[in-house]
């Protein structure tokens, strides 16, 4: 015997992982197996999967008892991903193995000692490279998405015998499964999988029939990051025109796609991250959905929501009225933050969430209220009631408020197509790359996220120029926020046209599009 027997696994919280250093003590009393450290249901189970698992890969485990503890013990732990670090630390500790000491082990195992993939495969190899330790083992079935993150040095087997052959066990008595040797290929991509180069696959905006001005403030909200409402009869093409949103905009850059996949790889099925996520994802969900769904929850540590998954993306949420009301100002803090924060019991999870809103409405609950409103059958009490569900504070935070008018006939029987969204994009693109480079100083990188502060400070426009700013102030037309929401449009409307800066007419355009006389 030697003793205690020591490997390394990743825990995660969030999207941060810490180190976890798996000890296990054999000792002189009875057979049994004791798992200390905070474990959840799912990790309290691996005792059955690691004795099924180490048994009938040749390598059983001592009969006598087993304490295993996960260090830092104050810290829940949750998963099958420390199945591996286990069974690794228990055979170290009884001798038939000698585990490095600064190799990471992240992967579940099947009880017939098969190495199976987890979910959360990147953040953990991220998490384990920053603390210092680059040498990482994975199931074969995540050996690419672990090779995703920079530095790491991988090596992918596809079970606990042909691990144990590289860590010193005896060949005479390990069984290695066919074909799950190391290395061995991962499962072939399957629908459903997190990934994609720059191609710009999806739906264009050629196919929007009219729809000038809707299209114009999509462009300004694509270039700027800014957050839209329509608000139009059913068929208008809202529907559309969120879903072509995607498509205008920008390729992610190697940072940001690193964040969307770590999230997506939290998201999506084991396996399923098999290279970086280079389109601005979209996100949809139903209007029943929770806030537990939008914003992240579940029982234990909380797994990332919709608002989450559309990181560097967009939030489509149709007839948005429709929603609770809890669901939609749940939005608000990640709107101004762009992290959303969940506080549990077990802990607290961080996830980014900065992502392009855009909310779609009817103007009444009958959705004939637009226009001259003919058609309309609803009270007026019922078109108020209906509005405002989406609350002050929660449109005060939305920069563009369009009017989307019923398409016309002229439009449908047009032969010219519209403006295609490749075209749109590279404009969007040049927009971006003037705002990144004049934001960069401040650590910033869109219109968007600049802050009042420096709207009014190094980029102050000239009173000629904000001038019908001043009097909505005043009036109390604007509020102090969306005074600077509006500079912020002005400088994407100013970026898109190639200007140095924004003009009256470029501010003018900007309240325009805030405030929506049309929409209202």
């Amino acid at each position: 015997m030697s003793g205690v027997g020591r490997a390394l696994g990743i825990g995660l919280v969030g999207l941060n992982g810490f180190v976890v250093e798996v000890e296990s003590d054999i000792g002189q009393t009875l057979p049994a197996f004791v798992l200390l450290g905070l474990p959840d249901s799912a990790l309290n189970e691996a005792k059955e999967r690691v004795r099924s698992a180490a048994q009938n890969s040749g390598l059983p485990l001592s009969r006598r008892k087993i304490t295993v503890n996960l260090i830092p013990a104050s810290l829940p732990k949750r998963g099958t991903g420390f199945d591996l670090a286990i069974t690794v630390s228990a055979l170290a500790a009884a001798g038939d193995i000698r585990p490095p000491a600064d190799t990471v082990f992240v992967a579940e195992l099947g009880l017939d000692g098969r190495l199976r993939p987890v979910q959360g495969v990147l953040p953990a190899v991220m998490a384990a490279v920053r603390a210092g330790y680059p040498d990482v083992v994975v199931a074969s079935a995540n050996e690419a998405e672990a090779r995703l993150v920079p530095g790491a040095r991988v090596r992918a087997y596809g079970s606990l015998g042909a691990l144990a052959l590289d860590l010193g066990a005896d060949p005479l008595s390990v069984v290695v499964p066919e074909g799950s040797g190391r290395g061995a290929p991962a499962a072939p991509a399957g629908e459903g999988e997190v990934g994609g180069g720059s191609g710009r696959v999806g739906p264009d905006l050629r196919d929007v029939a009219g729809q000038q001005e809707a299209r114009a403030a999509l462009e300004v909200a694509a270039a700027g990051g800014h957050h839209i409402l329509m608000l139009g009869p059913p068929g208008a093409g809202k529907t559309m025109l969120a879903e072509r949103l995607p498509g205008i905009l920008p390729d992610l850059d190697d940072e940001a796609a690193m964040e969307v996949t770590a999230i997506h790889s939290l998201s999506s099925r084991p396996s399923a991250t098999r290279e970086l996520v280079r389109r601005p994802p979209f996100e949809s969900p139903h209007h029943t959905a929770s806030p537990a769904a939008i914003v992240g929850g579940g029982a234990g540590i909380a797994r990332p929501g919709a608002a989450s998954r559309a990181h560097r993306g967009v939030l489509f949420l149709d007839e948005a009225p429709e929603f609770h009301r809890n669901v939609l100002d749940s939005l608000r803090q990640p709107l101004e933050s762009g992290v959303v924060s969940i506080d549990r019991a077990a802990g607290t999870a961080a996830y980014p969430a900065r992502f392009l809103l855009v909310l779609a409405a009817n103007p009444c609950p009958c959705g004939q209220g637009s226009g001259k409103g003919l058609l309309c059958t609803c009270p007026p009490q019922a078109k108020r009631r209906y509005l405002a569900r989406l609350s002050g504070p929660l449109l005060d935070r939305v920069d563009i408020q369009l009017g989307v008018r019923h398409v016309s006939a002229v439009d449908l029987g047009s032969s010219t197509p519209g403006e295609a969204s490749q075209a749109i994009a590279a404009r969007v693109l040049r927009a971006r790359e003037r705002q990144a480079e004049r934001l960069r100083p401040f650590g910033y990188s869109t219109n968007a996220e600049a802050p009042g502060r420096l709207l009014r400070g190094p980029l102050r426009l000239p009173s000629t120029s904000t001038a019908i700013l001043d009097r909505a102030l005043e009036t109390h037309t604007l509020t102090a926020r969306g005074y600077d929401r509006v500079l912020r449009l002005a400088w994407s409307i100013a970026d898109l046209a190639g200007s140095a800066r924004p003009t009256a007419d470029n501010v003018g355009e900007a309240l325009l599009l805030r405030t929506a006389e049309e929409a209202r």
